[in-house]
């Protein structure tokens, strides 16, 4: 992942949309965030630093292979970092990296879409 400019000297970037094209790097963050499990497990970690297993049992029908297929994802795209906690027992904890925390107005916004426009599902 790239990293992000100097904040204090770059202009923001401007974001065009070349009508029928389909910008390529909107088109991987969209990938990348819209995966199942995704969304859930970056608003989760918003809130601060988990450890894995209080991370899989507050999303529910998501299992451990799954949430740490998710991780290693974001984590290989520097959204999120990992840390050994020294035991008995060793455990493992996940944090949101500036990068990831910078997702936070973006992930608000589309739940506030979502309150707004979607209905709930019924189980």
């Amino acid at each position: 992942m790239a990293a992000a400019p100097d904040s204090a000297t770059a202009d923001p970037p401007v974001v065009a949309h070349e009508p029928g094209v389909v910008c390529a790097i909107y088109h991987q963050a969209v990938e990348l965030i819209g995966k199942r499990w995704t969304g859930a497990i970056v608003s989760i970690l918003m809130r601060g630093p988990v450890r894995f297993n209080v991370l899989v049992s507050a999303v529910p029908g998501m299992s451990e292979r799954l949430c740490a297929d998710r991780l290693r994802e974001l984590e290989t795209a520097g959204l999120v970092s990992r840390r050994v906690l020294p035991g008995p027992p060793v455990g493992v904890e996940y944090a949101l990296t500036e990068a990831g925390q910078d997702l936070n107005e973006a992930i608000e916004a589309l739940g506030k879409w979502a309150h707004r426009w979607l209905e709930p599902v019924r189980v």
